[in-house]
């Protein structure tokens, strides 16, 4: 992701390096792309790679369509610009990322075909299957002369994920496209994986069947799965068609967008705020109504993660950023070097442990997250040595597994029974140990504790802050008693990756703060009361 590295965010150059460099240890070709195709913020990532001795492939991310005279912002004469931007910054090779899978097959070859005159690089295609057309894609860009296309094993393929690698192989064999792959080993891979896609079927998206709505939405396969697990979080799951609607009209409303990491997110917490406050495109540029804008809104429109073609719309800056002056700058130009080495010992003193190359760099890219996997290593010990499926859904009565946790040392672990739920929503169980009889008491996830009446907040009641979405109160950033003036963060609310932070809409006094960071609410709910002043 450029100066995004594998994250969200914009980091610090030497850190993008730092993580180019650790992971060049194990990867030989690196598909480096930015969200808005602003090569400037791609400088810094295709140049370690480069300086790695390893392949810099760099992605001009598709999206519109270059035959509909409607969508004249990203033309072919844009891609064709971008492609010659992409080779002067010394890209040892180029990909077409259709992340949506919008590359329709006869654009495809009109744009392979324009590429060509413009550059002797080789070039990859990568899209996805969500339409159910992107197999007649590939095969004309296999026409075309492509030089590398992507596809998935048969049993991990369709639908928002990749092309069917078997069939791919199967409707080239005995052409002079022939991949020389041997059918066979597929098939036996593929059954392979289809077992292993089973254990993971409660994650399993509940899309069944190619959707020409992909044209609409522009929503890339990666995102389309998180999105709907999103849309189920805030209670939103039976009005899906209403988000994907508000998706695009959210993408409208940033003045068309490339949308793909870290800038898909955005326009995908924008639709959730839409559908979930029941906002019209209209009402958003209403300058007479309060709304919570998510985080990622603010800091995109404020220049966060660079510059799209033609800048942004100036109307939905203002609204969204009021008095705050976005930047046009490169945004990591505006960071300062982490000290890594102080930062890793920091980080070493608060872990109390030694950090290896590779751990260091995921607390780099990933600071939270890591923290938290941490601190779960520690409470749990290494979770990575159970079977998957007594990992993901526990075990049963009766049940026996055998867990390695080092080479030659396996513990034998036998549930025999699992005790009432008692009263603190703790439950006992028996299991055997190596043999050994053993009791021990946990808390049970699946008992749903007792919890007294929310508060709601009355609109008609003046200095009530009620939650705009359903949430979980990330941080609280005011205490009873405190003076705040119009625009003063007063906590921020997470949803799913989404933060949303709440602002005090004028100056005023807090007179009761109802909710509590960790505390999960649903929209309405009050949140905290304002006392004018004086």
């Amino acid at each position: 992701r450029g100066a995004n590295g594998v994250g969200y965010t914009n980091y610090p150059d030497n850190v993008v390096r730092r993580f180019i460099a650790e992971a060049a240890t194990g990867i030989d070709v690196f598909r480096i792309f930015d969200c808005l195709n602003w090569v400037e913020n791609m400088r810094v990532a295709i140049d370690a790679v480069v300086e790695s001795g390893k392949i810099a492939q760099g992605a001009l991310c598709y999206t519109g369509d270059i035959l509909d005279p409607d969508r004249a912002k990203y033309s072919l004469e844009y891609y064709v610009g971008l492609a010659r931007e992409l080779d002067a910054a010394g890209c040892h090779m180029l990909a077409i990322k259709d992340m949506a899978g919008l590359l329709k097959a006869p654009a495809a070859r009109v744009l392979i075909r324009a590429l060509r005159q413009a550059t002797d690089l080789p070039i990859a295609l990568h899209t996805h299957d969500t339409s159910g057309a992107a197999a007649a894609t590939l095969l004309v860009a296999i026409e075309e002369g492509i030089d590398t296309v992507d596809a998935a094993i048969d049993a991990m393929s369709g639908l928002t994920s990749q092309p069917c690698l078997g069939s791919l192989v199967a409707a080239l064999r005995h052409t002079p496209a022939d991949t020389g792959l041997d059918p066979a080993a597929i098939r036996t891979l593929s059954v392979h994986w289809e077992g292993v896609r089973a254990q993971y079927q409660a994650f399993e998206s509940d899309l069944r069947s190619g959707a020409s709505e992909v044209y609409l939405h522009e929503m890339p396969g990666g995102q389309f799965t998180n999105l709907k697990e999103q849309a189920r979080s805030l209670g939103l799951e039976n009005r899906w068609h209403e988000v994907a609607a508000a998706y695009a009209e959210a993408n409208r409303l940033f003045g068309d967008i490339v949308k793909v990491t870290p800038s898909s997110k955005v326009v995908g917490d924008m639709a959730l705020m839409m559908v979930t406050q029941e906002l019209s495109p209209a009402d958003v540029l209403d300058t007479g109504r309060e709304i919570a804008f998510p985080n990622s809104v603010v800091e995109m429109l404020r220049g966060d993660l660079g510059q799209p073609p033609g800048g942004w719309p100036a109307a939905l800056q203002k609204r969204v950023l009021g008095d705050v002056v976005p930047i046009t700058v490169r945004p990591a130009s505006l960071l300062e070097p982490v000290d890594l080495a102080a930062e890793q010992a920091a980080t070493e003193a608060r872990l109390e442990r030694p950090l290896s190359a590779r751990e260091f760099a995921s607390h780099l890219m990933y600071p939270k997250v890591f923290a938290g996997f941490t601190e779960a290593e520690r409470s749990f010990g290494p979770v990575e040595a159970l079977p998957t499926p007594c990992y993901f859904y526990g075990m049963e009565p009766s049940d026996e597994i055998g867990v390695e946790i080092e080479q030659g040392k396996t513990l034998n672990i036998r549930l025999q029974a699992i005790g009432e739920v008692e009263d603190d929503g703790r439950v006992r169980l028996f299991f055997e140990l190596n043999g050994q009889p053993r009791i021990i008491v946990v808390a049970n996830r699946r008992a749903t504790a007792a919890s007294g009446q929310r508060r709601v907040a009355d609109p008609a009641v003046e200095g009530q802050i009620a939650a705009p979405m359903p949430g979980v109160v990330a941080m609280m950033g005011v205490s009873v008693g405190q003076q705040v003036s119009a625009g003063d963060l007063l906590m921020t609310l997470e949803a799913m990756k989404m933060e949303t932070a709440i602002t005090a809409p004028r100056d005023a006094i807090i007179a009761e703060i109802i909710a509590r960071p960790g505390q999960a609410v649903d929209a309405k709910d009050l949140l905290l009361v304002l006392q004018p002043l004086g």
